[in-house]
């Protein structure tokens, strides 16, 4: 029997990024290098990845702006590759900026009994230290490991689930925290050593969900609103007025609201919004209380808690 092959999905990000000065870590231009480009400037890859490589560009774009579209699509090649016993594992390269929100997208989708590994870079490829290339090297030997599964963030060689994982910092090259549950481990020498196991598949009910939708109709339209000292509920009207199908509201502390956004939101959800509460502290998380008037999603950032309350809304 051959090697199983590794599938490598580019998106862009700043890991394939340039910019026109090597000293220049932030004025550079997100996704303009290919991943064939990448993984082929990374010495030893293919003896770390242990067979073959399937390389696909399927988007280029600054993850800032990722869309809902290409959420879809990786989903489905995902999908198809974990179904394809020749593949071993997924890597995936990826900006920094909303690889949290696409990990726990994946997570949520995916039957992942494979390994589905996005990595990423704080500095470009033009760098004169770039972060890329090791991170590349560190995703592949995790997506190599026997035994491995789940959908998973390697960076600054740290393994992450997409759970807990978020970013913490906008420039260090090692940017992201999983909390107070702490990383799932780290990649060592090529080799993964984990303090967690790896993170148990959520099943496949978002694929079939999204295959059910038109690739050209609009996903539920859902919006964060925080809240804070002096707020209030103004914003929220405005968004009802518009069509908005589901809040999620960044509470302070245990989910608390100011009461006067608290008063908006309970008119939304009366009205039929559907409203969900997370909260801005980065460690910990929401305890629901008997009586809360507004639903929790307990354990998720507000960016996360918004992904799965997209996902409920396409049913």
């Amino acid at each position: 029997m051959s090697a199983q092959k590794i599938v490598v999905l580019g998106t862009g990000g700043t890991i394939a990024g340039t910019a026109a000065q090597a000293g220049d870590n932030i004025g550079y231009t997100a996704a303009q290098v290919g991943v064939g480009e990448l993984l082929a400037a990374v010495p030893g890859l293919e003896a770390v990845a242990g067979g073959p490589f399937v390389v696909e560009q399927l988007a280029q774009i600054d993850s800032k702006d990722m869309e809902h579209g290409v959420w879809r699509a990786l989903a489905q090649r995902c999908a198809e590759c974990l179904d394809d016993p020749a593949v071993r594992g997924i890597v995936i390269t990826h900006g920094t900026d909303t690889i949290e929100e696409t990990a726990w997208f994946l997570h949520s989708v995916l039957d992942a009994r494979k390994p589905v590994v996005l990595t990423c870079a704080m500095r470009p490829a033009t760098a004169l230290v770039p972060d890329g290339p090791q991170n590349l090297l560190d995703a592949v030997a995790v997506a190599a490991t026997q035994g491995a599964q789940g959908v998973v963030v390697v960076a600054a060689g740290t393994i992450h689930g997409a759970q807990r994982v978020q970013k913490v910092h906008p420039y260090r090259v090692d940017p992201f925290s999983s909390g107070d549950a702490g990383p799932l481990g780290w990649v060592e020498e090529g080799v993964a050593r984990l303090v967690q196991a790896w993170p148990q598949s959520a099943g496949a009910r978002g694929v079939g969900a999204l295959a059910a939708v038109p690739a050209d109709a609009p996903w539920p339209w859902v919006e964060l609103v925080v809240s804070h000292a002096g707020a209030s509920g103004r914003a929220v009207d405005a968004l009802v007025r518009e069509g908005v199908r589901g809040l999620v509201v960044a509470c302070t502390g245990n989910g608390t609201i100011h009461h006067a956004l608290e008063a908006a939101l309970l008119r939304a959800q009366a009205v039929g919004v559907r409203v969900v509460r997370s909260t801005r502290c980065s460690e910990g998380q929401l305890l629901p209380t008997a009586g809360d008037g507004l639903a929790a999603m307990p354990g998720l950032s507000p960016a996360k808690a918004r992904v799965s309350l997209v996902l409920d809304l396409l049913g």
